[in-house]
């Protein structure tokens, strides 16, 4: 795919974040639309794993190592949540209570931290697609994946914010600093990782599916412990869906 779509993608993700943060920190989103989007979010990247991201790796490997790849994420982001932090806001919602905004500033950095390593996968899942042999079809499901996951995120952490006593501007300012670190792993994936071969690129796509398995995961097991499982089964499913027709539309027209 030619660098300056994916350049251009990379910036649409961003400008999904942001738009997610500004939009937390200009209204107040009651948590049950708030809980059909995460939803619908954690939908669409099960959905490009499954239908996208898997696929093409089983493509460039045999399936041990794709599996060993994708376990690889899961556990990554399963630590990471475990011991230093959450790495999604929205995915973890449910777990935010009022007692973590007030003590926000004692969970700030491991926020930062967790949420940049995230942030960063997420730009590097797109950079990498300048050299992968990914069909066209594989690499836009992964772009509106995330740019709809992005809005949720953004969400997510600009309420964290505001309910910690930021202010909107500051609150904001914030989001478009942490987020930035998407950016920073589009342009890791452009100029570095995009040079390896097409086996490795295939893993390093099956890691980033295996992080994607355990956002959609523990996105979907929060959000029912706190809501209704009515919404958030719905509103999953539509997510899965709607990457499973889109990857299978551009299969066909491609």
């Amino acid at each position: 795919m030619n660098g300056q779509i994916i350049l251009w993608q990379v910036v649409a993700a961003y400008v999904f974040a942001l738009a997610g943060g500004g939009i937390s920190t200009s209204l107040h989103l009651e948590h049950k639309p708030l809980c059909a989007l995460i939803s619908f979010a954690a939908g669409t990247l099960l959905g490009v794993t499954l239908f996208a991201i898997l696929p093409e790796g089983l493509n460039e490997s045999s399936v041990w190592p794709v599996v060993a790849a994708a376990a690889t994420g899961y556990l990554l982001f399963f630590f990471i949540s475990k011991y230093v932090h959450h790495v999604c806001p929205a995915c973890a919602a449910s777990h935010f209570d009022a007692d973590a905004t007030r003590h926000f500033s004692e969970i700030a950095t491991a926020l930062i931290f967790a949420l940049a390593i995230h942030s960063t996968t997420d730009g590097l899942a797109l950079g990498i697609q300048q050299e992968a042999p990914s069909m066209d079809a594989t690499k836009w499901s992964l772009f509106s994946a995330l740019c709809i996951h992005k809005v949720p995120e953004g969400l997510a952490l600009g309420s964290l914010l505001i309910g910690a006593g930021l202010r909107r501007a500051r609150a904001l300012g914030w989001v478009a600093a942490v987020e930035a670190t998407t950016l920073l792993g589009g342009v890791i994936g452009m100029l570095w990782v995009g040079k390896v071969s097409t086996f490795w690129l295939g893993l390093i796509m099956a890691h980033v599916g295996g992080g994607f398995l355990y956002l959609a995961t523990h996105a979907v097991v929060g959000e029912m412990v706190r809501h209704g499982k009515k919404l958030v089964l719905t509103s999953f499913s539509i997510g899965v869906a709607l990457i499973a027709i889109l990857n299978v539309g551009l299969r066909v027209l491609g």
